[in-house]
């Protein structure tokens, strides 16, 4: 197949990098400095099993798109607006849209901007970008998908190229079990710079989890939204599972980038606003990121 991802950084690249191994024809479109990178020596793809060369194309154009079977998204939640009216123009009438983005309404938001459908998912993947063009990856990969007429090829073609993938009927609520682990730790471990590992033992954080996920359990009900699976169990495992992972929103804060805060801890808090529900733990982390974005520039 000939696959497009818009906006390749560590996670688009990640998954590109899989789907080109797998023998189809992927374009990154990207920022110059990886586009450089690449079309000189190809996505180099760092794993426990070694760092290989992966040959991909590469462009700055969102022309790149144009022709592709399967184009996923993976830009920043606050472009996706943007990145809607960018490549609209350029998708075939067959082309599959697979939204691999942080937030619970992200999808949604992109199926607006482009008025056709889009599959929603949730990642589960710890990367970087450890130079231009060069993706690292710590450990997971899985995605869960929403079911839908061409979900059962997307997840056999996933699957094939070692991507563990499941379908679900309540990829919302999925979406949202997501979103609460990640308002829990991002900005917990952006404050700090430290990994989730380092930020469970402190004294304190735990019960501040707590109340991020109490808060956040609470806007969902409101909503009529059914998080899924034990939300509870899914905060404690990830400093297990990941201990030495900083948060994205640790790594954008780190690299002068704008952070997805806006659309975790601080979605949350706009959705306790109209619901009248208080949101005190989620507004305060939301705050002091959002501080230390301007503090950075």
């Amino acid at each position: 197949m000939k696959i497009a991802v818009m906006g390749a950084g560590a996670v688009g690249c990640y998954f590109g990098g899989r789907l080109a191994q797998a023998g189809h024809a992927v374009t990154l479109i990207a920022r110059p400095s990886h586009v450089a990178a690449v079309t000189s020596r190809g996505l180099l793809l760092e794993t426990a099993a070694g760092t290989e060369t992966v040959q991909v194309d590469a462009t700055e154009d969102p022309a790149g798109v144009a022709d592709a079977d399967l184009v996923i998204v993976s830009v920043k939640s606050d472009d996706v607006g943007e990145v809607g009216r960018q490549i609209a123009g350029h998708l075939g009438p067959d082309t599959q849209i697979l939204s691999l983005q942080n937030g619970a309404d992200t999808a949604e938001r992109l199926q607006a901007a482009l008025n056709r459908p889009v599959i929603p998912a949730a990642v589960y993947v710890a990367v970087e970008m450890a130079g231009p063009g060069h993706v690292r990856h710590h450990g997971r990969g899985e995605l869960v998908v929403g079911s839908g007429p061409a979900s059962g090829a997307l997840q056999t073609l996933l699957r094939e190229a070692r991507i563990p993938t499941e379908l679900s009927d309540n990829v919302v609520g999925v979406l949202w079990t997501k979103l609460i682990v990640n308002c829990a730790y991002n900005a917990l471990s952006a404050i700090p710079q430290l990994p989730y590992g380092d930020i469970v033992s402190e004294p304190g954080v735990p019960e501040l989890m707590e109340d991020v996920v109490a808060e956040c359990l609470a806007v969902a009900q409101g909503l009529g939204v059914t998080a899924a699976g034990d939300v509870r169990a899914a905060v404690r495992g990830l400093a297990g599972s990941m201990p030495k992972q900083l948060s994205s929103t640790a790594q954008d804060l780190a690299r002068g980038k704008r952070t997805e805060i806006d659309h975790l801890n601080g979605y949350v808090v706009r959705k306790a606003a109209e619901l009248g529900i208080p949101a005190p733990a989620n507004r305060a982390l939301w705050v002091a990121v959002r501080l230390m974005e301007g503090k950075r520039g």
